[in-house]
């Protein structure tokens, strides 16, 4: 039986994560775990993640989760999720500036306190569904169109401007990563679990997905 393993950090929506690919996947074992050996066992792995990206950071490397990543990551197919994006990107300005994992050389900005398009002040965080545009052609992408609508809930965004690794665009005042991709991993900012029918074939798809 194929194995998705969800890497338990104290810090992610790890309920509605694997309910939702347990829904998608039910010939599936989900676990939700901290155990570095059934995380190495499993055939594909998913990083959850929510809240400040300090705290996340803080538990990721006290408890050897960075190493963890590096190593799975490089040969079965590894989901990054919101502050799990995030945490794979080069450095964040929250928090004051916080080193991320570095498996992407991105950024990850503040949207700010006075965000504006067409003269409307925006609301920050960023919280509710917006489009999605396929920046590159890749199997997590199946039976979804370009354009579906995510949800998202965030303050920091990864930029897109220059981000050889993009593989999903959105747009919420400025233009922003949606998703990045490269080799096994596949990183979203929105919520998979949180957004219906997309979202679902999304999760489908990474369960479905044998990596590069």
């Amino acid at each position: 039986m194929k194995t998705v393993a969800i890497i338990d950090y104290g810090m992610g929506n790890l309920h509605s994560a694997r309910k939702a690919v347990e829904h998608v996947a039910p010939d599936v074992c989900v676990l939700v775990t901290d155990n570095s050996d059934q995380i190495r066992e499993a055939d594909h792995v998913i990083l959850p993640g929510v809240g400040a990206i300090r705290d996340c950071m803080h538990e990721i490397r006290r408890l050897e989760v960075d190493a963890l990543v590096r190593e799975v990551s490089r040969d079965r197919p590894f989901l990054g999720i919101c502050v799990g994006m995030q945490a794979l990107m080069s450095r964040s300005e929250e928090n004051g500036g916080v080193d991320g994992i570095n498996l992407f050389p991105a950024q990850v900005r503040f949207f700010g306190d006075n965000l504006v398009e067409n003269g409307e002040r925006l609301k920050v965080p960023h919280m509710g569904w917006n489009e999605v545009y396929q920046s590159v052609d890749h199997p997590m992408w199946h039976n979804i169109p370009d354009g579906d609508r995510f949800y998202f809930v965030h303050s920091y965004y990864a930029e897109a401007e220059g981000n050889a690794d993009i593989a999903g665009r959105s747009h919420y005042g400025v233009d922003l990563a949606a998703a990045v991709a490269r080799d096994n991993i596949f990183a979203v900012q929105f919520h998979p679990e949180k957004s219906a029918r997309a979202g679902l074939q999304l999760l489908k798809n990474f369960v479905d997905w044998s990596g590069k």
